[in-house]
């Protein structure tokens, strides 16, 4: 194979890697050349919600619902699992039924990996600020009910090229706690609802009597977060506009993306 570098700089290494029946070269140059890319449009903030009915909610009112790859293929999946299991170990239908099973495997995670890359793409795009979620992932697995469609999701892998292209982009990935009530506070108001089972997808605020969507609402509060963390960060301490007092002091919370190693591109 024969391809001109996307990147000036010292070749150092090379990984050779396998996934299913395909090969992949993993080039590693070390550059200096990490904002190749044009700054985000003025667009302003935005507040991200993720969530598991659809993949992530915008304050600007877009839903993305996501491919939902895993699920798609579920049946098709249990299928060459019971294929594999009934074949003779060593043998060579065993050996072409775990291939069959690789690719389907292989097929599942491309199809997820290029739904997130748009998304990310387009938000890191589109808006210099987006304000995100701290989701604790982790624990959220250990509900056996929503285990497997939050990974079907990929909400660390959204994170992660999320932070990486928006650095790259000149733009800034605020990160609120994860005890920020994003979903139980009145976007209008601020009202804070005292508890909000996940049931309940719409709730009007007691005191403003507006109606709200949960996602929705939960958007719209992370744009507000992310828009007084930037104030907060240029102007010391205090929150700006849409700053809440529950909360500590924006500078203390906000969350700089990481830079990307030096030269680690695939």
């Amino acid at each position: 194979m024969r391809e001109a570098l996307r990147f000036s700089g010292k070749i150092l290494s090379a990984t050779i890697s396998r996934v299913a029946d395909r090969w992949f070269a993993s080039i590693t140059v070390d550059t200096q050349d990490l904002t190749h890319l044009p700054n985000a449009e003025n667009q302003g903030a935005v507040g991200v919600d993720l969530g598991v009915s659809a993949l992530a909610t915008l304050s600007t009112g877009e839903v993305i619902t996501g491919p939902k790859a895993h699920a798609a293929l579920l049946k098709r999946l249990r299928r060459l699992s019971r294929s594999l299991s009934r074949k003779q170990k060593g043998s060579a239908n065993s050996k072409k039924a775990r291939a069959r099973l690789a690719r389907l495997h292989a097929r599942i995670a491309n199809i997820r990996q290029d739904a997130l890359h748009q998304l990310t793409t387009g938000l890191t795009r589109r808006f210099p600020v987006i304000g995100i979620e701290d989701l604790n992932v982790a624990g959220m697995m250990k509900n056996r009910r929503l285990a497997r469609s939050i990974a079907d999701m990929g909400f660390f892998e959204f994170r992660r090229q999320l932070d990486y292209k928006s650095e790259m982009r000149g733009g800034e990935v605020v990160v609120a706690d994860r005890w920020f009530a994003s979903s139980k506070t009145c976007s209008c108001c601020g009202q804070v609802r005292e508890s909000l089972p996940l049931a309940v997808r719409t709730w009007v605020c007691p005191d403003c009597q507006t109606r709200h969507d949960r996602d929705g609402n939960a958007a719209i509060n992370l744009k507000h977060y992310a828009v007084s963390s930037t104030v907060s960060a240029c102007g010391g301490e205090g929150a700006g506009p849409g700053g809440n007092a529950r909360v500590k002091p924006a500078p203390s919370k906000q969350e700089v993306s990481k830079k990307l190693p030096m030269g680690s591109f695939g």
